[in-house]
């Protein structure tokens, strides 16, 4: 139960660094896809772990 709520906190936290919005249109979101696409990575990993 320890490691269960260890990765809910690590999750939790990388959820908090994801910034905001950038602008209004499908064109502005181009440019965070390299960092979503790392977010997304990271938590496949660790939900996986």
């Amino acid at each position: 139960m320890f490691s269960d709520g260890v990765l809910a906190i690590i999750i939790t936290i990388m959820v908090l660094e994801i910034d905001g919005q950038v602008g209004n249109a499908f064109n502005d979101l181009t440019s965070l896809f390299p960092a979503f696409f790392s977010y997304v990575l990271s938590f496949t990993y660790v939900g996986i772990y």
